[in-house]
């Protein structure tokens, strides 16, 4: 496999984090490739993954932990690193009964995750400001700053590796019911996932989605638009939305919002790509809401691309994972934005470009585009489904 260091005798913890991360996905997409009708994640896998207070880890991170936890068969999406074991598991109690601590367990690894912290400096006085203060400041204010991104690596364990069960049962009881699974409601025989269905009727969704009668699902760059077969069509709920999140994947990298599909065609290395970017970004939204995610048929004829580029390009899974973050950042904001207005019992409002008009450096785990102009003459190909979707009748 290929090292991400340059001196592969002394690889840096970023480096051998991606090394782990290129590991996991190569078991994936093999598992997937003896037999391509897996889904993503087993049936009953766990909720978005989660620390100790219930912030949910980003999409990159999010997708290794779940692919780690999977295979060594955790059953709580719960993680916290060793200092956040000390400081919140064992908090110093004055004339308390004294209790057995927390602790991992012997023998146990951790694993790693990416956190990006930014540092701003003042470009004439190059006095440093906290990003907190910063992202408090006007746009103009802002002006004044440089942001300068770092990636750092953490490590953390899941509650399975700690005694945690033992020796504090009430928690890990409170854990294992905020952990439960929602799933989507079901009228008969059909999933009904009332946020997306709000969008497609709403037009709430960043471009327009269109179910009609016929057998082909694609988001159209030239176009803007999302086509999708209609859900009587299909042969149940899930096979749907997990469809229709593929090309909401596809649509968040027009040119207007994230910028990464460029004109491609059917078959090639950058339509491989997004093919990979589109399925693990549907998979963890669906993962997230309690739906299972299927390989699209026309994705399993790039598995084994897939693999080659993961175990030849170092940067492959950095840039997939990056793509993948902020690709669902962008379906999540949207999706809580319109459920916000469904639980407010709100008329859910139709999708504008004014909505999008955020700094990119404001909240970059869940703004992470800023709305440009369209360019309206363009001749490139569609982000389709050349064949029928997995689970739809002719």
């Amino acid at each position: 496999m290929a090292r991400y260091s340059q001196n592969s005798n002394t690889p840096s913890a970023e480096d051998r984090a991606l090394d782990r991360f290129t590991e996991l996905m190569i078991d994936k997409i093999k598992s997937i490739d003896h037999d391509w009708e897996k889904p993503w994640f087993t049936e009953g896998a766990l909720v978005w993954p989660r620390n100790l207070h219930g912030r949910r880890y980003n999409g990159g991170n999010a997708l290794m932990l779940m692919l780690h936890a999977e295979k060594e068969g955790y059953r709580l999406p719960v993680w916290c690193t060793f200092n956040s074991i000390q400081r919140d598991l064992n908090p110093q109690q004055k004339g308390s009964e004294e209790r057995e601590a927390v602790h991992v367990l012997k023998g146990e690894k951790s694993f790693p995750v990416f956190l990006t912290t930014f540092t701003v400096i003042d470009k004439d006085t190059k006095e440093r400001i906290p990003w907190e203060d910063y992202k408090k400041l006007s746009n103009d204010e802002k002006k004044q700053y440089n942001v300068y991104p770092k990636n750092q690596v953490f490590n953390v364990f899941n509650v399975a590796q700690t005694n945690l069960q033992q020796v504090r049962p009430e928690l890990y009881a409170k854990l294992e019911e905020q952990c439960v699974v929602k799933l989507p409601e079901q009228k008969g025989d059909v999933f009904s996932f009332p946020v997306i269905d709000a969008m497609i009727e709403n037009d709430a969704w960043v471009c327009p989605i269109r179910p009609e009668q016929q057998d082909r699902a694609y988001y159209s760059v030239s176009k803007d638009h999302i086509v999708v077969p209609t859900k009587e069509q299909f042969v149940d709920g899930e096979s749907f939305y997990g469809t229709l999140l593929h090309e909401m994947t596809h649509s968040t990298g027009a040119s207007s919002r994230l910028g990464r599909l460029k004109a491609c065609t059917f078959g090639d290395d950058n339509y491989a790509r997004e093919e990979l970017v589109a399925e693990l970004g549907s998979a963890l939204i669906c993962q997230q809401n309690g739906v299972q995610k299927h390989v699209k048929g026309d994705s399993a004829a790039y598995l084994k691309s897939w693999l080659k580029e993961l175990e030849e390009s170092p940067d492959f899974i950095r840039t997939v994972m990056s793509d993948v973050k902020k690709a669902t950042a962008v379906i999540n904001y949207r999706m809580q934005e319109v459920s916000q207005q469904l639980e407010n019992g709100q008329t859910v409002q139709p999708y504008s470009e004014e909505q999008a008009v955020f700094d990119p450096t404001l909240v970059p785990e869940e703004v992470p585009f800023k709305e440009t102009p369209k360019v309206e003459n363009r001749e490139e190909e569609e982000i389709a489904a050349m064949e029928l979707p997995r689970g739809c009748r002719r």
